[in-house]
């Protein structure tokens, strides 16, 4: 079994790394996680509705579910086309398609807003689905699915970009149905599928992921984490309120967003390496899981030499991916 690189760039495989950073890997699992992958996996598949669909507990999600449960399927190697899952991906894929809406101000969104949960934060789950579909897009074999998965990505970008703030960031509720509010885990889930659908070669105006990179640079404390949001108005994150889990993400995006040499990453690297210490091991904090969906991301790109390149301290020195996945 082997790593793609992580979510976005399986849309069109590794990103194009500066001469001196590290480069994507196709590492081999070592042996003694496999058991534990393939374990994850089974089950996970064995949880998917006849129809197509994830969801959490009581039917809620589906989008968000469908397309998360997706990404880690594609994870394991399969495909829409062949592989263990490959029936999975393909059933995850048509289900989604059938969501997006088309016509009126809602042209373009991947979501079922007649579910009440749904109703209020609609964009994780068109983000999440947006990624996913980009990330099958390539691999679509059928000549005619492939080109309904084009126009949807092609309008699923164009209500990405819509539903903006003029901060540059994204809310659970798009900016165009009332409020121009943003949210930072909101954003860094529409900045990874705009990155995917780029690489999957589905134009992006350029404007899309800048003003969604400065947003993340202005919503940075002078500590280096990420703020929850930055508020209507606001161009500079308040003292303290620094969120780990979207300081993790915020590193995963801009290191997808091609930003290496960016200076942002280095504070955001700095804040997490006493924020969450590797050291603590079975230590609970809140939203871990979310935290490390992004810190694990963020580490695997970085691997075991990228910090000693960062910050030019001999290999081995502070984050490395090994001593992460350790």
């Amino acid at each position: 079994m082997k790593y793609a690189m992580l979510l976005s760039a399986l849309a069109c495989g590794a990103l194009l790394f500066a001469p001196t950073q590290p480069r994507a890997r196709a590492d081999e699992i070592p042996e003694k996680y496999k058991a534990s992958v393939d374990k994850g996996l089974k089950w996970l598949a064995s949880q998917q509705n006849e129809k197509g669909w994830w969801s959490s507990t009581g039917n809620s999600y589906p989008v968000t579910m469908t397309a998360l449960a997706g990404m880690a399927l594609l994870m394991e190697g399969s495909t829409v086309k062949e592989g263990k899952y490959a029936d999975n991906i393909k059933r995850a894929a048509e289900w989604l398609m059938d969501k997006s809406h088309e016509g009126g101000i809602r042209d373009g969104l991947i979501g079922d807003t007649n579910l009440p949960q749904e109703a209020v934060r609609y964009m994780y789950g068109h983000g999440f689905a947006t990624l996913f579909l980009a990330s099958v897009y390539g691999d679509e074999p059928d000549k005619t699915k492939r080109a309904k998965l084009k126009d949807i990505l092609t309008r699923a970008v164009k209500y990405i970009g819509a539903a903006q703030s003029t901060q540059g960031g994204w809310y659970y509720t798009s900016s165009k149905e009332g409020g121009d509010n943003d949210e930072g885990s909101v954003t860094v889930t529409q900045l990874q599928a705009l990155r995917a659908c780029k690489n999957a070669a589905i134009p992006v105006a350029k404007e899309y992921i800048e003003n969604a990179i400065k947003y993340l640079h202005n919503s940075t404390t002078e500590r280096g984490g990420i703020v929850y949001s930055l508020g209507r108005g606001g161009m500079k994150a308040p003292v303290g309120g620094e969120r780990p889990a979207l300081t993790a993400a915020a590193i995963a995006c801009a290191f997808y967003a091609g930003q290496y040499d960016d200076k942002y990453v280095q504070k955001w690297f700095k804040y997490f390496e006493t924020a969450i210490p590797l050291n603590q091991q079975g230590v609970r904090f809140g939203h871990d899981e979310y935290t490390h969906y992004y810190y694990a991301q963020a580490l695997y790109v970085l691997g075991d030499e990228g910090w000693g390149k960062m910050f030019g301290v001999p290999k081995g020195e502070g984050l490395t991916w090994t001593k992460y996945r350790t």
